[in-house]
């Protein structure tokens, strides 16, 4: 309580296995640390810090990392103070997605730019603005699983997202493909099918049979983090 924090300052670390750290998403000063309701559909109330923003919006000293030339091991280490973590909408720790011993047994990295649900545009948008930031951190995503193969699955309902990862994955080897608009397109599941014609078994996990899947916007949020040093503290939504 009282404590002056920065932008992307680290507030809470991950504790236990499934969790992921918080940072502070502007600068200001924490004025209460309580239970609070939360946007949750329980309704139910949860521990909450509460920061009153200063109006500087002042960063801590980012710190990029040179991901080329270290350890995977480090990499993956230090993902688990980033708080990233699956935003395709499942929210899981994407600490956890990579081995830190580079020996992960994933052939193929499947990204997901299906939306999972009709009406959401937040990675459609994403791909037309910010295609080559994604492919940059789908390359990074590569590297740390030890993946020989990339394949992208984008909806035929956005043609323009399409048409920008195709330009922006030109002689890197990953390739795009245009899928069906068909509902649930977007579960990693049915993706993994209409992609490679693998069928997961349900009692089994995607790693399981060689496959890793990420959305595009966690790609992307691994990119801001190792290129800039910025931890996970937004999201795009649609309105």
């Amino acid at each position: 309580m009282g404590d002056q924090v920065l932008k992307g300052q680290l507030l809470a670390e991950a504790e236990g296995t499934v969790s992921a750290a918080i940072h502070a998403p502007t600068s200001g000063q924490i004025t209460a640390i309580e239970d609070a309701i939360i946007p949750h559909p329980s309704g139910l109330p949860d521990r909450c810090i509460t920061i009153t923003p200063d109006g500087k919006d002042q960063w801590i000293n980012r710190k990029p990392q040179d991901w080329r030339n270290a350890e995977r091991k480090d990499l993956v280490t230090s993902l688990r103070l980033s708080g990233i973590v699956g935003l395709g909408g499942a929210t899981f720790p994407t600490h956890i997605k990579l081995r830190a011993d580079g020996k992960s047994g994933i052939h193929t990295l499947v990204i997901n730019a299906a939306e999972c649900e009709p009406y959401i545009t937040c990675d459609d948008m994403l791909m037309r603005k910010h295609a080559d930031e994604i492919v940059k951190g789908i390359a990074i995503a590569k590297y740390l699983l030890g993946a020989e193969k990339v394949m992208i699955g984008i909806e035929d309902n956005k043609p323009e997202a399409a048409k920008a990862m195709q330009a922006a994955t030109e002689s890197t080897g990953m390739e795009v493909v245009v899928v069906p608009t068909l509902y649930p397109s977007g579960d990693a599941r049915r993706l993994v099918h209409l992609l490679l014609g693998t069928e997961i078994p349900h009692d089994k996990r995607s790693t399981e049979v060689g496959l890793q899947v990420f959305n595009v916007a966690t790609v992307l949020a691994l990119y801001r983090y190792f290129e800039f040093g910025e931890p996970a503290i937004s999201r795009i939504v649609s309105m």
